[in-house]
């Protein structure tokens, strides 16, 4: 079934290169052995650094991470153009097409973003070499890499989403705009609950930053416990500030309007560092087996860059899962109406609200959530339970209160953010997104993120410790 807004273009044709088709076979040869040639040398450049300490460097990092960008950003053109000219045909769907743009300009961005950062690790090398290891830390590298990647992500999805607007313009798309009726409180309350939030999400984003910083200064927590609880509490931070900020505006200034390129935007990096949270969480659920299970194999198996590998992993499949959701929604159109029942852009009440066909896209739900939520629930509770069955084979009261104390506040926050999530996105609802489902998204957008830095690491001996020793810095340096 078609959309409602008739797309006038379904597939483009590509020319190719101006070259005359009895040389099409020599050409392809030529270009199969450079694209080959380009990912078989990049491969094996991250197998070296990969399988050589001397190589776990600063520069060397960047030049993995490099080397895959390359791999990437050839990835996106040669294939197709090699399959055009071997089959000699010059088609590619409009999703193809949308899809290869969106690539196309992220590894051109994560590119220039990676040279830049090796550009400025050779600067200091050679400029500071007596503090280049203290500032080339590990920290600050993976954030090099980190905000190369969202940079770049953002980038590409702008020109993509605008590009997707154009189709939709020229199709009469009738909404420019969404109207956000918020929470279902009355308007004598939205002071007070205003008030409310705005202390909810200020306490947020300081006990998170508070949680980043004690790590990043305290040598004592540089272990990969506390390698994914630092990027679960960025990740928390970008979470609320997701929807929060707009929420108490909407509600300070009385208004309910949001932009159609915002409320994309909003679904996107929403999904995004949904998807990112639920990936760190099972990437310490992980970390937590192997240091009960496996106690004598912890430093081994939980190497640097087993950690590294990880949060990577984590960011770019978080990264693809929100990419295809946010494509195929702004594939729709919104003739119905524009009034959403919610606090902001949630996808499900968005596909509820659109007159299109939405088959395709409660299909990708169905698949991507099952990828993203449901496979990483179920690796925590395997985790878990071999846990379980490790204490209980050598029971001791002693073993028992240290497993709790380490593993007990992480499963109860992963029971309250996994429980909103499947309760709200897998259990069946009317068609109208009702006030049970908005107070259940305001539960695990806002309330979860800010008692992560409680429950995580001021219950913690260790962060306590750190604690005191920063605060007693402090007050010795005044």
């Amino acid at each position: 079934m078609k959309s409602d807004n008739v797309s006038t273009v379904s597939e483009f044709i590509l020319l190719g290169l101006p070259i005359w088709p009895e040389d099409q076979g020599m050409y392809s040869v030529l270009f199969l052995a450079v694209y080959l040639t380009t990912v078989l040398g990049n491969l094996l450049i991250i197998l070296l650094i990969r399988l050589d300490s001397h190589l776990h460097t600063p520069m060397y990092f960047f030049l993995s991470h490099l080397a895959f960008t390359d791999i990437s950003f050839s990835s996106v053109t040669a294939p197709k153009m090699l399959m055009n000219m071997l089959t000699h045909t010059q088609s590619i769907s409009y999703a193809g097409c949308i899809s290869q743009v969106y690539f196309f300009l992220f590894f051109a961005d994560l590119d220039s973003f990676l040279l830049t950062s090796m550009a400025y690790d050779r600067y200091m090398a050679i400029c500071h070499p007596l503090h280049y290891t203290r500032i080339m830390s590990q920290n600050l590298c993976v954030l090099l890499v980190a905000v190369s990647w969202v940079l770049s992500s953002a980038n590409a999805l702008v020109h993509t989403l605008l590009l997707e607007k154009m189709r939709n313009t020229r199709n009469q798309s009738s909404t420019s705009e969404f109207i956000l009726l918020g929470l279902p409180i009355r308007p004598e309350d939205q002071g007070l609950y205003s008030a409310l939030f705005l202390v909810t999400y200020l306490t947020t984003v300081l006990g998170n930053l508070l949680i980043i910083l004690l790590i990043r200064l305290d040598s004592h927590l540089h272990t990969p416990m506390y390698f994914f609880l630092s990027h679960l509490a960025f990740t928390d931070i970008s979470f609320s500030s997701v929807t929060a900020p707009k929420m108490l505006m909407n509600m300070l200034t009385h208004s309910q309007s949001i932009s159609y390129a915002g409320c994309i935007s909003q679904v996107y990096f929403f999904l995004f560092f949904a998807d990112l949270d639920s990936f760190l969480l099972t990437s310490m659920a992980y970390d937590r087996y192997v240091a009960i299970c496996h106690p004598l194999h912890y430093t081994r198996i939980m190497s640097q860059s087993v950690c590294i590998l990880l949060v990577i992993a984590s960011w770019f499949l978080s990264f693809a899962g929100a990419l295809v959701h946010t494509v195929l929604l702004a594939r729709l159109s919104f003739f119905r109406g524009n009034t959403l029942h919610h606090f902001f852009c949630d996808l499900s009440a968005l596909i509820k609200l659109s007159s299109s066909d939405t088959s395709i896209n409660e299909l990708v739900i169905l698949i991507v959530g099952s990828l993203v939520i449901t496979v990483p629930f179920i690796c925590i509770l395997v985790s878990y339970g071999h846990i379980g069955a490790t204490i209980l084979r050598t029971p001791s009261i002693k073993g028992i209160c240290k497993a709790l104390s380490t593993c007990g506040s992480h499963l109860s926050v992963v029971s309250l953010y996994y429980g909103a999530i499947i309760g709200l996105y897998f259990v069946p609802s009317s068609n109208n997104t009702n006030d049970k489902d908005v107070i259940v998204a305001v539960l695990y957008t806002m309330v979860t993120p800010m008692l992560n830095p409680f429950i995580y690491s001021l219950r913690n001996r260790d962060m306590k410790g750190a604690l005191w020793n920063m605060l007693a810095k402090a007050t010795f340096s005044m």
